[in-house]
């Protein structure tokens, strides 16, 4: 947008202008490029982790081998006289915990990591999207210049109307 249109619309001036009159100082150029550094360590570990669609078919694999042996139990526990039957059953309800146990862990591992995208992506929209540091000058006044201050104030703005 250029400046004649935002003088005649009462707008604020672009971005771009703004980080043109402000420049940035020495500190936060070295936080920033320390950010920046810690920024490229972080996404050059990220996709070193490989193998984790391997974990989701063994993680299956296993499931579904417990699950087969639950089954195969449960079945010799109904054919078997009931004295040995409980203990059969006991061990065929420990491979469906197990099976249960694996498909647990995978849902597991594929929430942590959503939630690791979802944070990364939240971080990367609060550091793109920031508005620029704030620059500006303080001074140290009493309670009674202060007071002063905002009556001299309010004579100037009482005389301009």
């Amino acid at each position: 947008m250029n400046r004649k249109l935002e003088e005649l619309f009462d707008l604020p001036p672009s971005v771009d202008e703004v980080d043109r009159a402000i420049p940035a100082l020495p500190q936060q150029r070295e936080a920033l490029a320390a950010l920046d550094v810690t920024i490229d360590k972080i996404d050059a570990a990220l996709p070193a982790v490989k193998g984790l669609e391997a974990t989701d078919f063994e993680m299956d694999d296993l499931a579904m081998k417990a699950s087969a042996s639950y089954q195969d139990l449960m079945d010799l526990g109904m054919q078997v006289d009931s004295r040995f039957a409980a203990e059969i059953f006991s061990v065929a309800s420990n491979m469906l915990g197990h099976a249960i146990t694996a498909k647990t862990a995978k849902l597991d591992k594929k929430l942590k990591m959503i939630d690791l995208q979802l944070k990364k992506m939240r971080l990367d929209q609060a550091t793109a999207d920031g508005p620029p540091p704030a620059t500006g000058q303080g001074q140290l006044l009493s309670r009674n210049d202060l007071l002063e201050r905002i009556i001299a104030g309010n004579k100037q703005n009482a005389k301009k109307e």
